[in-house]
């Protein structure tokens, strides 16, 4: 039987009606900023009331974190899996590498829910499937050159991406930038040569306590000496 302008064919998904489609949208972009913000700590009662809306409104849409997390970091997980594809065009493979890593690092840094998705499990899982096989012939590629240490593994990504992250995030109050001399840092100490990349400015020691006390609260600061 023709369906006519108007109806629903049986079984198919009901359209929804234009407020609900606005704040579904809403909730969205609401859970992408908390998100962005406090990672996948935040809870859905905190993406309600940045979205202004009650949170059975949020559940009618999402009835589970995880499903509002799906849709709202779907689009930053595609942009992080074609960053790999992109680093292989570069003129070398160390020029991609480095660019895949510092891609990576600003995104985590500005985005605490992005970090946790594509670093936690089970979501993980996932992202290494689609950016594993780019990657790994970009790590084999630049030890082919000579310019990545031959000891460096593809599975050292990871280890290397959360300890920034995490630099960046227990950071961002008092020196925002101190995550990239680090970051520096781990990239000179890949080379397979010496390297004299610009660190930036270092840390006082004012920064370095600032830094600790946030990352371990109940830590007392005492005196450092140079190297300790």
């Amino acid at each position: 039987m023709a369906v006519t302008e108007g109806q629903v064919t049986p079984g198919a998904p009901r359209p929804l009606r234009r407020d609900a489609e606005l704040n579904r949208t809403r909730i969205i972009e609401a859970a992408r900023e908390v998100f962005a913000l406090r990672g996948l700590a935040a809870t859905l009662d905190d993406v309600a009331h940045r979205a202004g809306v009650g949170i059975g409104t949020v559940y009618r849409r999402f009835p589970t974190k995880e499903a509002l997390v799906e849709v709202a970091l779907e689009d930053r997980l595609e942009e992080l899996a074609g960053l790999a594809e992109t680093a292989l065009l570069a003129p070398t493979a160390w020029e991609g590498l480095t660019m895949l890593l510092c891609r990576i690092t600003d995104l985590h840094a500005a985005d605490r829910g992005l970090r946790d998705v594509a670093l936690g499990p089970p979501r993980r899982a996932r992202v290494s499937e689609r950016m594993a096989p780019p990657v790994r012939r970009l790590v084999e590629r630049a030890q082919a050159e000579g310019t990545l240490r031959a000891d460096f593994d593809v599975h050292d990504i990871p280890l290397l991406l959360m300890m920034i992250s995490e630099v960046a995030h227990h950071s961002e109050q008092f020196r925002p930038d101190t995550y990239v001399r680090y970051r520096q840092l781990l990239l000179d100490g890949l080379r397979a040569a010496p390297s004299t990349g610009d660190l930036g400015a270092p840390l006082t020691l004012e920064d370095v306590h600032a830094i600790v006390a946030r990352w371990l609260p109940n830590h007392e600061p005492r005196h450092v000496d140079q190297g300790g």
